[in-house]
């Protein structure tokens, strides 16, 4: 399985050799058919496969991004015309004049898209920080308790017992209640010639017995 594996990545190095090869010795052939003659010819394709791998690098390290996909694409349009060119659909004897336009034009735009894509970083939003994590049940303290209330002192049994009239005050009793009472009372002094007695008193006006005792303490 080691072998296997070392042939496959000797294979694929290989083809990129010889597709770098054949890619960088169209982009030198265009560039001296366009007049481009000496060191000059041969630092186009430089130029150009270093723009393409700069644009790669930034699309794998940053993720997609509009302006590396724009170099990317530049770039390759860049490599991928310099081979059709090349392969006789131009006479490189006597190119056109748009060829040298853009052979001419092509080093302050590579350096344009490197400049970009070395000194521009993209405004991402930052990550929301991890939240703290809850504490343990043991880290939280206890609350304290809430302390139980005295039982309140019993009554001693030697206290003397209050009166019921010092227990409970008189009822307030309205002066007309009053006034109707007193009528009560004289009609039965006339009709049978004697004071009127508490529980009559309280049966003909139908009140309680406490306010029917404070009735007749008014009327005394």
């Amino acid at each position: 399985m080691a072998a296997r594996h070392g042939l496959r990545v000797d294979a694929v190095l290989v083809q990129a050799v010889i597709a770098g090869a054949l890619s960088f010795a169209h982009l030198h052939d265009l560039a001296a058919a366009a007049g481009q003659d000496g060191w000059k010819a041969w630092a186009y394709p430089v130029s150009v496969d270093l723009l393409l791998v700069a644009a790669w690098r930034r699309l794998r390290s940053e993720g997609p991004s509009r302006l590396a996909w724009c170099w990317f694409l530049i770039a390759l349009f860049a490599s991928l015309g310099a081979n059709v060119a090349t392969a006789g659909f131009l006479d490189l004897a006597d190119p056109p004049a748009l060829l040298r336009l853009g052979v001419a034009g092509w080093p302050a735009l590579a350096f344009l898209g490197g400049t970009l894509l070395a000194h521009s970083a993209e405004h991402r939003v930052p990550d929301p920080p991890a939240s703290a994590p809850a504490p343990e049940p043991d880290a939280i303290a206890d609350p304290e308790p809430n302390p139980e209330p005295e039982p309140a002192p019993a009554p001693s049994e030697e206290a003397p017992a209050l009166p019921a009239a010092a227990r409970a005050p008189a009822p307030a009793v309205p002066p007309v209640l009053v006034e109707h009472a007193r009528k009560v009372a004289a009609e039965y002094r006339d009709r049978t010639g004697a004071p009127i007695d508490t529980d009559t008193l309280r049966a003909r006006l139908g009140v309680p017995p406490q306010l029917a005792d404070a009735i007749a303490a008014q009327l005394t």
